[in-house]
């Protein structure tokens, strides 16, 4: 193919939508140039694919049309992979801003309410399939065109190098350059079984829990009122899980407190399974979030969301309540 200096972008070219082989003529698709961006932030065709719920030889056929529309290469193949040239890097922010654009210009004419494209979300594994997974199903359903890919995970993505839209999180966020919209309350409540507490005794303050075996996903803090004033504990303990219904699990069977979402215990705290713990000092209520990339105009469709996250916390407010 032509090849151009890497630090030299191609003369501009017009935008087109979409082209059969046999009257393409030199103009960009947008589709191209989504795919390249994608490529470019998933640093490989296999992600890229992925992201994109397409084909690996679908994402390789875009990126050479693209390349051969422009002239110049912008990926560079080795047997160790794969790596933007000079010119790819450069052109890449050029590429996100025409797709950016693209998709406002549909969002202003598009009838009131109708989404279309793809809205790509990480929820919580905990109870995202649960709880969040009915409403992204109603979400599907009322707009035909859009269309939805969930991951599910409680492992904290980048959502930029890992490409999604937004994430629904639980919990309490820490600082970032995300931009966030709180939906919604979430109660929670330290918690052990009859077994742990005859065994062990139960804690009264949060200085008594440090002596006891925490449920923990990592190495977070624990948070509780103390009237008005927030009290921050560290405990430790020797079994750990990244998924909040094993916590539950593990705290059924005796292992230690849990310190866990309402939402989640409340069939245990019912049957006897689980009962409360430092009753005097009620964990610090945290939220359900929508976060999203940093940007100027938010997609209607994370807007969308975001409502409709609203709407379900206010009318379903036995998720939120307090133990």
């Amino acid at each position: 193919m032509g090849r151009q200096r890497a630090n030299q972008l191609p003369q501009a070219v017009p935008l087109r939508n979409s082209v059969d082989s046999e009257t393409r003529s030199n103009a960009l698709d947008i589709e191209e140039l989504r795919t390249f961006v994608e490529l470019a932030d998933a640093g490989g065709i296999s992600a890229a694919a992925l992201r994109l719920g397409v084909a690996k030889s679908i994402v390789s056929r875009r990126l050479t049309r693209l390349e051969a529309e422009l002239g110049v290469q912008l990926l560079s193949r080795t047997t160790r992979g794969a790596s933007l040239t000079e010119a790819g890097a450069a052109f890449r922010d050029y590429a996100a801003r025409a797709c950016a654009e693209v998709d406002l210009a549909r969002e202003t004419i598009s009838p009131a309410g109708e989404l279309r494209g793809r809205l790509r979300i990480a929820a919580p594994l905990t109870f995202g399939p649960t709880h969040f997974a009915p409403l992204l199903a109603e979400m599907a359903r009322r707009h035909p065109q859009l269309h939805i890919h969930t991951c599910y995970s409680d492992h904290v993505v980048n959502l930029v190098a890992e490409g999604f839209d937004c994430a629904i999180r639980v919990g309490y966020l820490q600082d970032s350059n995300l931009v966030a919209k709180c939906v919604g309350p979430i109660y929670g409540a330290a918690v052990a079984s009859p077994d742990y507490i005859r065994a062990h005794g139960e804690p009264r303050t949060p200085e008594e829990l440090l002596s006891h075996q925490a449920l923990m996903q990592g190495t977070e803090a624990w948070y509780f009122m103390d009237g008005d004033k927030t009290v921050t504990v560290r405990p430790q303990g020797r079994f750990k899980a990244d998924n909040g219904a094993a916590l539950v699990t593990a705290a059924v069977a005796g292992l230690g407190i849990g310190y866990l979402p309402n939402l989640i215990i409340q069939d245990h705290l019912r049957s006897g399974a689980l009962v409360p713990v430092m009753t005097r000092y009620p964990v610090a209520p945290a939220a359900a979030y929508v976060v999203r990339p940093p940007g100027q105009h938010p997609a209607k469709k994370v807007r969308l969301l975001a409502e409709l996250l609203i709407e379900y916390f206010e009318t379903m407010p036995s998720i939120a309540r307090r133990a």
